[in-house]
C-alpha cells in the first residue's frame, strides 16, 4: 500500500529523530561517565548473529563506515499475529558508557535508525523501531479487507516500542558480557507519548525517560486537531495565514507584560483573554479583518464545543500559530487540514481512504470525536496517571512542553500532570519521580522567540544516577550567528520564572521562581 509523509509529519519526525531538534536532549559535547571498568565487546559480529531472543530474527550484523559502530536490524513478530516489526540497534564498538538508550518517533511513524548516530557517539547502545510499519502514513490501520488491523495498530500504540527495548536491551548485554546499568528512553511528540506509554504499561523498561511535547490523550486532541476546518466549513468563511497572524500577534502583544517582563513572549497563554473582536476594521495584508474572522479564531481558541456547548477539548493558547489547524489554500480561499488527523480520521474512524472532510458537519465531527475516544482511548490514549510501578522501582520521567505548541495543546499534558499528581499522592510526593517543565513561547519543536531548554536530558541522567532532582532547566536563546543572547530558567511546574525586580531581563541570574495557583480544567 502506497504511503505518504506529510510536511507537517515530516517536521515532526525529523524533531524525533533528532535531524531538526533545537535542542538536542543529548549534546554531542555531553559527557556521560562509563560505568563499567571493563566495556569491550566480548561477542563477534557472527556470534552476536546467533544470539537467540523469543519471536526474534536477527536479519543483518554489520559495521556501519560513517560512526564505526556494530549496527543490528532484527525483525519481532507476536504469535500468532504475522506482524513484522523492525527493530534497529547500534553498538558502540570501543566506548561504551554502560547505558542503553531508546529513541521514539513523530506522527505515524515509530521510529527511524537516524536517530542513532548522536547516542551510539555518545557511547550509548542505543535502539529505535518502525513499530511494524514503514512511511508514515495511517494505512497501516486497515487490511486488504479494509478492516482494522488490530495487531498493527497496538504494534504502533505500544508493542513495538516494548519490542525494540526488550531486544536491544538483550543484544547489548550479549555483546558486551553485561547488562546495561542504566536505561533511558528520549522522544518527542509521538515520542514522548511513547515514552509514557512505556512508564505506564512496562515501567521494567528504564529507569528514565524524558518525554518532550507528548501525544498522549492522542484520539482527543488528533481528532479535535479538524475543529478549526469543520467551523470555517460550516460558516463558509475560511480566514486566511495573514488574518490568523495578526490575531496571534495581537495576543502576544495584549498579554505579553502579564509577568512583568515585555519581551515578546506569554508567559502563560492558558491566563491569556485576548478577544478578537478588538481587531475588527483592522487593515492586514489580507484584507480588514472582520467579524467573522473574530468569530472563528475565537472558536479556534475556545477549542471544540458540542451539543449544548459541552466541553469537548481544549483549544491552541493565543501565542501558538494557528495555520497548522486552520490551514488554508486556493483561490477561491478554501481548508487545508492538517494531513495527520485527516489521515487518522479516513484511517481509523470512518475507515475510508477517499473519504471526503469537507461533508463533515459539526454534530458529525462530535460523534466522531465520541468514536475515537471510545474505540481507540485504551489502546492509544496513554492517559493512565497510575505510574506506581514506575515510581516504585526508582524510575524518573521529565515531561517537557512547549507553551505555543501547534500540534499538540499544552492544556492536556497540564490535565494529565495534575491528574498524576492526584494520584500519586500529590505535588510533593510526585515531584520526587515526575516533573513537568513548561516552555513559554516555544512551539511543537521547541522553536520560537524565547530560550529553549539545554542539557535537560543530562538533568535525567544526573537525577536517576545521583539522585539530584532538577529543580530548573536552563533555556537559552540564540541569534543567527549562534550568539546567546538571552537566558531563562524553567522551574518545575505549576512554578514560573519571574524576574527579581533587579538586573537584566535577558539574564537567568535574575529570575526567581514563583508558584502560581494551576489553571483548572473545564
Amino acid at each position: 500500500m502506497k504511503t505518504t509523509l506529510f510536511p507537517a509529519l515530516l517536521f515532526s519526525v525529523l524533531l524525533a529523530t533528532g535531524f531538526a531538534q533545537p535542542a538536542n536532549p543529548a549534546r554531542p559535547d555531553a559527557g556521560f561517565r562509563p560505568l563499567y571498568a571493563e566495556n569491550a565487546p566480548v561477542l563477534s559480529l557472527a556470534q552476536l548473529r546467533q544470539v537467540a531472543i523469543a519471536n526474534t530474527t536477527i536479519d543483518e550484523v554489520a559495521i556501519d563506515p560513517t560512526d564505526g559502530s556494530c549496527r543490528v536490524t532484527a525483525t519481532v513478530s507476536h504469535p500468532p499475529a504475522n506482524d513484522r516489526v523492525k527493530v534497529f540497534i547500534a553498538l558502540p564498538m570501543q566506548g561504551w558508557n554502560g547505558r542503553f538508550r531508546g529513541n521514539g518517533g513523530g506522527g505515524f511513524v515509530g521510529g527511524s535508525p537516524n536517530s542513532l548516530r548522536g547516542p551510539v557517539l555518545q557511547g550509548f547502545a542505543t535502539g529505535a523501531t518502525d513499530t511494524g510499519h514503514v512511511g508514515g502514513s495511517a494505512s497501516f490501520a486497515l487490511n486488504a479487507n479494509g478492516r482494522l488491523n488490530w495487531q498493527e495498530i497496538r504494534d504502533n500504540a505500544y508493542l513495538g516500542i516494548h519490542a525494540m527495548t526488550v531486544v536491544g536491551r538483550a543484544l547489548t548485554q550479549a555483546f558486551y558480557g553485561k547488562a546495561p546499568r542504566y536505561s533511558y528512553f528520549v522522544g518527542n511528540s509521538t515520542g514522548g507519548r511513547q515514552g509514557l506509554s512505556e512508564a505506564q504499561r512496562y515501567p521494567e523498561d528504564y529507569d528514565g525517560i524524558l518525554s518532550g511535547c507528548p501525544a498522549i490523550n492522542w484520539p482527543r486532541f488528533l481528532t479535535a486537531a479538524l475543529w478549526p476546518q469543520v467551523i470555517m466549513q460550516e460558516a463558509k468563511h475560511f480566514v486566511p495565514k495573514a488574518k490568523l497572524d495578526a490575531a496571534t500577534a495581537a495576543a502576544v502583544a495584549a498579554c505579553d507584560g502579564a509577568d512583568g517582563v515585555v519581551d515578546g513572549v506569554i508567559d502563560d497563554p492558558t491566563r491569556c483573554t485576548y478577544d478578537p473582536a478588538a481587531l475588527i476594521g483592522t487593515a492586514t495584508s489580507a484584507g480588514t479583518f472582520t467579524q467573522a474572522d473574530a468569530d472563528i479564531v475565537r472558536q479556534i481558541w475556545d477549542g471544540p464545543r458540542g451539543h449544548g456547548g459541552r466541553f469537548i477539548y481544549y483549544g491552541l493558547t493565543r501565542d501558538t500559530d494557528l495555520n497548522t489547524y486552520a490551514g488554508t489554500a486556493g483561490s477561491p480561499l478554501a481548508g487545508k487540514p492538517f494531513g495527520i488527523p485527516l489521515d487518522w480520521i479516513r484511517h481509523f474512524l470512518v475507515q475510508n481512504p477517499t473519504w471526503d472532510w469537507t461533508t463533515l458537519t459539526r454534530a458529525e465531527f462530535e460523534l466522531l470525536w465520541n468514536q475515537a475516544v471510545e474505540q481507540f482511548g485504551a489502546v492509544f490514549g496513554t492517559d493512565n496517571p497510575d505510574l506506581t510501578r514506575f515510581r516504585d522501582r526508582g524510575g524518573k520521567v521529565i515531561i517537557l512542553h512547549g507553551l505555543a505548541d501547534q500540534q499538540i495543546p499544552v492544556q492536556g499534558t497540564i490535565e494529565y500532570f495534575q491528574r498524576v499528581q492526584q494520584q500519586m499522592g500529590g505535588a510533593r510526593r510526585t515531584a520526587e519521580f515526575a516533573r513537568l517543565f513548561l516552555l513559554p513561547g516555544l512551539n511543537h519543536g521547541f522553536r520560537g522567540p524565547a530560550p529553549s531548554p539545554t542539557g535537560h536530558f543530562e538533568a535525567l541522567v544526573r537525577w536517576v544516577e545521583d539522585g539530584v532532582a532538577p529543580d530548573r532547566i536552563l533555556g537559552e536563546l540564540r541569534d543567527e550567528a549562534g550568539k546567546v543572547i538571552r537566558t531563562r530558567p524553567f522551574f518545575p511546574f505549576p512554578q514560573v520564572a519571574r524576574h527579581s525586580g533587579s538586573g537584566s531581563t535577558d539574564d537567568a541570574a535574575h529570575f526567581v521562581a514563583r508558584e502560581l495557583t494551576p489553571p483548572v480544567a473545564p
